[in-house]
């Protein structure tokens, strides 16, 4: 089963996938695609990597998501993948440049389409908010909106998380 939780920030999307990831009866592996590129934003990964339970692997990969799919494919028993997030994602990818957005993006929903195990995306909602001010905001808003539209397409469920409650969208 593939599933894709979104939400807003705060909104308790990654408590709900890892709700969903640790319901699983296989071995589950976190694929965090954040950096830690400032203090605040080690502290937030360091907190996370303190409440997920111990006996969970951990990947980190901030650009090429799709070989760590393929790799745990190969597997025997392939782990449930928890991907968070795809908004992080997304921006390494708009700052690495053309070519490599194209690529990572093209690859990654390829081998999305074929993981054999359970896989949790975690993803932002930005339709609900405001149009940007500035060229690159925009451009992220339109990617992240049609990325999540292609990973809704290939989906078994898509969730979405509200003020930490759960609302089924599909099936």
């Amino acid at each position: 089963m593939h599933t894709l939780v979104l939400g807003g920030i705060r909104s308790g999307k990654t408590a709900l996938a890892e709700q969903l990831a640790g319901d699983t009866h296989n071995s589950v592996v976190y694929l965090a695609t954040a950096t830690a590129g400032d203090d605040e934003m080690r502290l937030r990964i360091q907190r996370h990597q303190q409440q997920r339970p111990a006996k969970w692997g951990l990947e980190e990969e901030s650009l090429a998501l799709a070989p760590v799919l393929a790799r745990h494919a190969l597997a025997q028993s392939p782990p449930c993948l928890l991907v968070d997030c795809m908004s992080l994602w997304l921006s390494n990818l708009l700052h690495a440049g053309e070519k490599t957005f194209a690529r990572e993006r093209e690859a990654f929903l390829n081998e999305v389409s074929r993981y054999p195990g359970e896989l949790v995306i975690v993803s932002n909602e930005v339709g609900l908010g405001t149009i940007g001010m500035d060229p690159l905001t925009r451009r992220f808003a339109d990617e992240l909106g049609w990325l999540n539209q292609s990973l809704a397409n290939v989906s078994d469920k898509v969730m979405m998380s509200v003020a930490g409650l759960p609302m089924v969208l599909k099936p």
